[in-house]
């Protein structure tokens, strides 16, 4: 098939030569997306887990409207505004108080990039020779060439390996592997790594794979106890997903450096802070400028981003989003229950408001021949969902209504009758 000349646009994780079609949304409502001929699907997915509160939210789209027509943008470099500070200041309040330190930047892979300098830049400017990061096995953490390289090695990175850093892995704690895990972690931070970067109790594009909260806080107490920098990547974890605001706080863990993003502005515009304890920044505190964490975009702290992030916690404050977290947590353990003993799923899992399974078939991972056809599927019944390879996950915003919801988990058993 000759290239698609009908649009000059390249989408993302799309392989253009299979022909398939790319709908044309118009607008968003709730957990709605509609076209101009009124056809809708409901968001299963979040958008890429990003849309927390629903598609246009009025407060979140007054907030822009509002700073559109005061700041649009500004450099963040030796210069400030309003929001950034209000908002810096917010989150400072509502995580634990060793983290003190708010760097804003525009993506989670770059809050990735900017919390494996911080570490590295942290070691650096202590006169340490320490520049080994460890990973958990199965990992993600963006598709920016350092996010790459504490992530999983695949086919999806596999041109770049010449470009990609050595990583030190630490074997997933699978049920009833746990002690393996935590054995190698210990081993792993005796020889002084600068730092381990995870996905707190989920690892989301690694196949939903989750693991207890009691293993999340004991690799933490390792890294402590050999004064090992702990990253908690929260981009996809934080702002509700898995039950609590941060995955973190179910284990009552305090990361030294922790990445936000997507949720952050009730994935509304993109915008992403990497937070971190005092001696992080202390450490590049001075008055010698060679000592300066050399690192920014262009949109750095955009003001409408900001104020979009703004209105996102003031949600948070003001409605009860953890009992909608918390209902929509249940409907979704429930609508998996119903589907858990047939025998073509497997390994039934739910985590907060995040329900998975894995289809049992001769062509499971993440190039099987599943996900195109169900995607297709779901499609054409009203329904967006993309499956990562054979693994089938229901992630939606949290104000989805119970009848679409319901719509939603309806044709998931049929898409495994009809594939």
């Amino acid at each position: 098939m000759n290239p698609d000349r009908q649009s000059p646009v390249w989408h993302p994780f799309t392989q253009h030569g299979l022909g398939d079609p790319i709908p044309l949304i118009a607008r968003g409502e709730g957990a709605r997306l509609y076209d101009a001929d009124g056809n809708h699907w409901i968001d299963a997915i979040s958008s890429w887990w990003v849309t927390t509160h629903g598609h246009a939210h009025p407060r979140i789209m007054a907030a822009t409207r509002d700073q559109s027509e005061k700041l649009d943008q500004l450099i963040f470099a030796g210069w400030t505004h309003e929001p950034a500070e209000t908002l810096a200041a917010e989150l400072v309040r509502i995580t634990p108080d060793p983290l003190t330190r708010v760097f804003f930047s525009d993506s989670g892979s770059t809050s990735v990039e900017v919390a494996l300098k911080m570490a590295l830049g942290y070691w650096f400017n202590l006169g340490e020779d320490r520049s080994r990061i460890l990973v958990l096995e199965h990992s993600y953490h963006g598709d920016t060439i350092g996010a790459m390289s504490v992530g999983e090695r695949g086919v999806y990175n596999r041109a770049w390996q010449p470009l990609l850093f050595d990583v030190g892995t630490i074997p997933f704690p699978h049920e009833g592997r746990e002690q393996a895990t935590l054995d190698a972690l210990d081993a792993a931070c005796a020889q002084k790594p600068a730092a381990f970067i995870v996905e707190p109790l989920i690892l989301g594009a690694g196949g939903m794979l989750v693991y207890p909260a009691w293993v999340l806080a004991e690799m933490r107490a390792i890294c402590a106890r050999h004064d090992v920098l702990f990253v908690a990547d929260e981009v996809m974890t934080g702002w509700g997903r898995t039950g609590t605001r941060f995955a973190c706080d179910a284990a009552g863990v305090i990361p030294d450096i922790v990445c936000l993003s997507k949720g952050l502005t009730g994935g509304a515009i993109p915008l992403a802070v990497t937070l971190c304890i005092e001696p992080i920044f202390a450490a590049h505190w001075s008055t010698d400028r060679a000592k300066t964490f050399y690192h920014s975009s262009s949109y750095t702290a955009n003001p409408i981003a900001c104020a979009a992030a703004n209105a996102n916690l003031a949600i948070w404050r003001d409605e009860p989003v953890q009992a909608r977290i918390d209902t929509l947590g249940e409907a979704q353990a429930a609508h998996l229950a119903m589907l858990a003993h047939d025998p073509r799923v497997a390994s039934a899992r739910s985590l907060g408001t995040i329900a998975a399974f894995d289809i049992v078939a001769p062509d499971a991972g993440y190039l099987s021949n599943l996900a195109p056809r169900l995607i297709a599927f779901h499609r054409d019944h009203g329904v967006l969902l993309r499956p990562l390879g054979s693994t089938v996950y229901v992630m939606p915003p949290y104000c989805v209504t119970p009848a679409d919801l319901s719509h939603i988990w309806t044709m998931i058993a049929a898409s495994l009758d009809a594939i």
